[in-house]
């Protein structure tokens, strides 16, 4: 929403402080009369409001794994590489140039000299170093990341602008390390990185478009622009991410003006705010898949089994079964009303050198008579009621993860109850505001699930090994559905490997098509992205990638950074962002490495892509 700010008083300059709880420390950025951080807070200015649907669950780099957590780390942290919003080639970042040794097993970067943080500090190669220590050697604070440094051997700073990686073997990602860097001199105060949410005390320290000012939980998340930021500050005065329970009341807040965005509308609200005035709707192919998610037997690493999984769901017939009497063309039209596209493989249709369908012979096609047959086949007998009973003699009756803020969830529930009612299965839907806490405990049959891509797949192909699973049951982990397969694994560990594109690409390939036999795993959709913003208050936005892409949940912070208050649409020529993209300045030439072809224009998920 485009309001005025009204004035408020300049904050007092805050010394260090130990946050008793916990014996946590942590540092406030000082606002200090005088500069230009504290000029703004005395004035008035716009503000752009964004309705969120989806809580936060961690300001902690190091924990946050849910889409709206990750996409406000791309505001106030560098990485050391960005993504170009017009074709997702690799961009510098926090990193101005890149190369590798010869064996590949050595990455040098060159750490920009006009980062600073918010606090005035210099950006340097000390933090990225400190950054990825931390993960290596602190295994909470590799909860969201761990991924990306279990292959690290060593990581140095050797000098301010100089950051040296030592791999245990070749790694693929090493253009693509989507790890926010934060400041050690704030960071290293911190105890139990399990425990600390850095949301106590405000402003955060970053070095990102924005700075964290504010925050409520399930309320708003508050952010002001950093005047200092090295590519150019924001346009907008002030970003304000508003918690919204309710989709509809999202939209009517939008139609009244008192929101400036609106994501992840049904297509009921996007085709009714199409006539609306000053209201403009954005329909592009999306970068996220809609699943159904079994539990497979949740356990930890060492080896002990938890939570109250159906125990029918292990045997791969019921698990077939239940996919084959998936009508997903129906769903595409009548859920989704032809704004996505049906689902199979893991990676969206957007991301075409990964993209997989099965053949015909693997294929799961709708067939709910051919369902009927695998049932009766495993034993899956129908008793006088016409329902199916397990080899236990009860009926086969399923609970469902829904969120209760997802219309999508819900409608898909019902023709799930109805086509699995037919074949004598029960289904009971249960919606909650936040699926966490059941899912994490191992305690459901299935669930709705759904991740955010990002050209490089590898963050979202890593969450379903073994090595993500939790190290106890009282743990958590980086695991989205406790899958351990050793099959995958294998095909996971050649891919982070392999340099050749082509040969990458049909790893990847090899893998979601294990994913898919597995069975645990079953891609219904590939929905679009559907959202709208208030022309009279966004002059105009950058979307990712330029031509039919998304604003919400970029891999990268162009759309926000990016926008321009209508208020100053008169004159105002230097932009700093458009509705057709963004002209990047690289500033320093980037050392791309003979053989890695278009590699190095991929990448993984916006964030610790992030379960919504």
């Amino acid at each position: 929403m485009v309001t005025k700010v009204p004035p408020r008083p300049a904050p007092a300059r805050r010394a260090l402080r130990l946050l008793l709880a916990g014996g946590v420390a942590a540092t406030s950025l000082a606002v200090v009369p005088g500069t230009a951080q504290a000029e703004d807070e005395k004035s008035g200015g716009t503000t752009l409001t964004v309705a969120v649907s989806q809580s936060i669950d961690s300001l902690s780099p190091f924990l946050a794994q849910k889409l709206t957590s990750t996409s406000i780390h791309r505001l106030a942290y560098e990485y050391l590489t960005n993504y170009d919003p017009k074709d997702a080639r690799t961009v510098p970042g926090l990193a101005t140039a890149w190369t590798p040794s010869a064996d590949k097993l050595t990455w040098t970067y060159t750490i920009r000299k006009d980062s600073t943080w918010s606090d005035g500090k210099p950006a340097t190669a000390e933090d990225a170093a400190w950054t990825f220590n931390k993960m290596m050697t602190d295994p909470n604070a590799a909860t969201a990341n761990g991924s990306f440094t279990a292959n690290f051997a060593k990581v140095t700073a050797t000098d301010p602008q100089t950051l040296v990686i030592q791999l245990k073997k070749p790694q693929a990602t090493m253009t693509a390390l989507d790890v926010p860097i934060v400041p050690k001199h704030v960071w290293e105060k911190v105890g139990d990185f399990s425990k600390f949410n850095n949301d106590k005390q405000f402003p955060i320290v970053g070095n990102g478009p924005f700075v964290i000012t504010d925050f409520k939980v399930d309320q708003y998340i508050k952010l002001r622009p950093n005047k200092t930021f090295w590519r150019g500050a924001p346009k907008f005065d002030e970003l304000v991410f508003k918690y919204y329970k309710d989709g509809d009341a999202a939209v009517a807040a939008l139609q009244k003006g008192e929101v400036s965005f609106v994501p992840n509308l049904t297509p009921a609200q996007a085709a009714a705010l199409k006539t609306q005035k000053d209201i403009k709707v954005n329909d592009a192919p999306g970068r996220r898949f809609y699943a159904l998610a079994t539990n497979p037997g949740a356990k930890a690493k060492d080896g002990k089994t938890f939570g109250n999984g159906h125990p029918a769901l292990l045997d791969p017939a019921v698990r077939k079964a239940l996919f084959l009497a998936v009508d997903r063309t129906t769903l595409v039209d009548k859920v989704f009303q032809g704004h996505a596209v049906e689902g199979e493989g893991y990676i969206p249709p957007r991301f075409g050198s990964y993209f997989w369908q099965p053949e015909a012979a693997q294929k799961r096609a709708y067939d709910p008579a051919a369902a009927e047959k695998v049932l009766d086949a495993a034993g899956y007998r129908k008793n006088a009621d016409g329902k199916r009973v397990g080899k236990d003699g009860k009926p086969l009756d399923f609970r469902i993860l829904c969120h209760a803020t997802d219309p999508n969830d819900k409608a898909v529930g019902k023709y799930l109850q109805e086509w699995w009612g037919k074949l004598g299965v029960g289904l009971k839907v249960e919606c909650l505001d936040s699926v966490s806490d059941p899912w994490v405990k191992g305690d459901y049959d299935l669930a709705f699930d759904g991740w955010s891509v990002n050209p490089d797949p590898d963050y979202v192909l890593s969450i379903h090994t073994c090595g993500t699973l939790p190290a106890t049951p009282k743990d958590s982990g980086a695991t989205d559905n406790f899958i351990c397969d050793p099959r995958f694994d294998g095909l996971y560990a050649q891919q982070a490997v392999e340099y050749d594109a082509a040969k990458r690409a049909d790893l990847v390939k090899q893998m979601q098509s294990r994913l898919y036999d597995t069975g645990y795993m079953n891609v219904m959709a590939y929905p679009n992205a559907l959202e709208a913003y208030r022309t009279d208050q966004i002059k105009s936005i950058t979307t990712m990638p330029e031509a039919a892409g998304n604003l919400w949940g970029q891999d990268g912070y162009w759309s926000w950074w990016s926008a321009v208050p209508a208020a100053s649409a008169s004159g105002d020529s230097d932009g700093g962002g458009s509705s057709t993209g963004v002209i990047i300045g690289i500033g320093a030439a980037v050392v791309v490495v003979v053989g890695l072809g278009a590699f190095l224009g991929l990448r993984r998920r916006s964030t610790a892509d992030d379960r919504e």
